[in-house]
Formats: C-alpha cells, sequence, structure tokens
C-alpha cells in the first residue's frame, strides 16, 4: 500500500493503517482495543455525524442541495429519511457523497496533524468502496467474521429483521472483496481476550514498521 502521508502538504510521512469491515463485523471494539494501547484513532463514522449534527458544517450545503424536508427542527440532517432516500436512488447518494467525502477528508487531515500515538488508525467502513482510501493509508486492517456473524450481531443490536441487514449488506463491497485488499486480518469470531490478543500482536508489528520509518 502507498506510505504518502494524508498531510503531504505539510511533508509529513507517517505509518498509518485503514480499519475496516462489513456492518455487524466489530470494528468498533476492535479500534477500542487499539486505542487503549495508545493508537490515535479517526473515525470516519463518527467525522460524518458530527458534520450533520446542528450547526454541522455539512449542513448549509445538505439543506441548498435537498432541500428543508431533509433538516430536522433541530437543524441537525434527518439520517432515517435521507438513508431511505439514498437507499435506493444512487444518483441521490453520490450527491450527498459529493457534499460529505470532501469535508470528511479535511476533518481527518485535520485530526491526523494533532496525532499523538505512535501512528494513525483511520476506521473507514467503506474504505474498500471509495476507491482512494486504499492509497491514502500504509496498511489495511480488515475485521472479518463469517456473514451469519453480522447478521445476527445487526439484528440484536439495530433491531433490524434479516432481510433489512441482507439489504444493507449487499450495498457494501461483499466480504471477498475486503480480504483481497487486506494486508492484515482480525477474525472477531473470537471471544474477546483472544480478538484482544490478535490487536496486541498487530499493534506490536505496526510499532515495528514504525520504527523501520
Amino acid at each position: 500500500m502507498s506510505t504518502t502521508s494524508l498531510i503531504a502538504s505539510n511533508n509529513v510521512d507517517f505509518f498509518s493503517v485503514g480499519l475496516t469491515g462489513g456492518i455487524g463485523s466489530g470494528k468498533t471494539t476492535v479500534a477500542n482495543f487499539f486505542a487503549e494501547l495508545g493508537v490515535s484513532i479517526i473515525d470516519t463514522d463518527i467525522i460524518a455525524h458530527n458534520l450533520t449534527l446542528p450547526g454541522g458544517e455539512a449542513i448549509p450545503a445538505i439543506q441548498k442541495e435537498f432541500g428543508d424536508d431533509f433538516i430536522s427542527e433541530d437543524g441537525a440532517m434527518n439520517r432515517q429519511k435521507m438513508r431511505e432516500f439514498v437507499f435506493d436512488n444512487p444518483a441521490a447518494k453520490q450527491r450527498l457523497e459529493h457534499i460529505l467525502h470532501p469535508q470528511i477528508r479535511t476533518a481527518c487531515e485535520e485530526a491526523a496533524r494533532q496525532v499523538q500515538g505512535s501512528y494513525v488508525m483511520f476506521v473507514v467502513p467503506l474504505l474498500i468502496e471509495s476507491g482512494t482510501w486504499a492509497q491514502r493509508v500504509t496498511k489495511i486492517a480488515v475485521v472479518d467474521c463469517q456473514e451469519e456473524t453480522q447478521i445476527s450481531r445487526v439484528m440484536q443490536r439495530n433491531h433490524f429483521n434479516r432481510e433489512q441487514v441482507l439489504a444493507i449488506m449487499r450495498a457494501q463491497a461483499t466480504r471477498e472483496q475486503r480480504l483481497q485488499h487486506a494486508d492484515d486480518v482480525i477474525n472477531s469470531e473470537q471471544n474477546f481476550s483472544s480478538l484482544k490478543q490478535q490487536v496486541e500482536q498487530l499493534h506490536q508489528k505496526y510499532l515495528k514498521f514504525c520504527e523501520l520509518g
């Protein structure tokens, strides 16, 4: 993978990891384990959420592009309405992405300049689908599990029915596609203790890469 820094304009090079995985794969749990080890975590979902909160930087453009109906009374983007609107509407989804993606990238770059850990980990759910993130990180780590495990987790966590979960999964990269892009794979089928051990071993591997420069 590319070793080019996200902050190339500042001529700063650093080791970075893109953490990804399908819905319900366990990305958040894995990212939290890395954070406990002192890794600087930058989560693109959190950034996107903040951009669409009341007063968020993306709100004016969203309101102009999609209209007042997609803005809640408190001034935030109406996520449920927008999710339903773009899910089966590729053109609308692309319009939303054209607003959010540049702002997410800018926020990631700003956050990366403030990193304190030995390296930075970008949590990017749609890393493979984006077509650009793979060239912006040093390594790609994929959190992986059986598809039935994903379905079960999301049904329990989000109270979705099976078909709703399957529809989301069909809109994402396949498990095989993610694994094809992976430099490292974290098996989230295992218990917390084993999962944490995998993370610790991978962290030591990444620290060695940092030492090599």
